[in-house]
């Protein structure tokens, strides 16, 4: 199921995001569009996010900054990014959540031989 595309209402979009049930949510909030080299090489334009993905950071305070996925959080379509912390008042550091949106794919984690098959195109 097609979450954004159903409407170009901005407050019919941000309604059924927010009303649909978490396992439609899950599978498509946690995308995000490759680089230039990596659309050129797999002939697609985005992929779900897992841990391990490099990312870089394109808009906001950290834009620039580049990172390994640490963390997802599905519900909520945000992600952590290893290196990317605020410090608290009380003393100590806490990883900042960034939506997916935010961010570009810059590498790959291929450990996993059905994710590689998958996007080379091969069954």
């Amino acid at each position: 199921m097609k979450l954004s595309r159903e409407s170009s209402k901005p407050v019919k979009v941000r309604k059924r995001l927010l009303l649909s049930p978490v396992r439609e949510k899950s599978l498509d909030l946690v995308r995000a569009p490759f680089s230039s080299d990596l659309k050129s090489k797999y002939g697609k334009n985005s992929v779900r996010l897992r841990i391990g993905d490099s990312v870089k950071l394109i808009t906001g305070e950290y834009s620039g900054v580049e990172g390994k996925v640490q963390k997802l959080y599905p519900k909520e379509g945000r992600l952590t990014l290893e290196g990317v912390t605020r410090e608290k008042i009380a003393g100590g550091t806490t990883a900042i959540r960034i939506h997916a949106s935010n961010v570009i794919v810059t590498g790959l984690n291929l450990e996993d031989k059905f994710r590689r098959l998958k996007l080379e195109g091969t069954s």
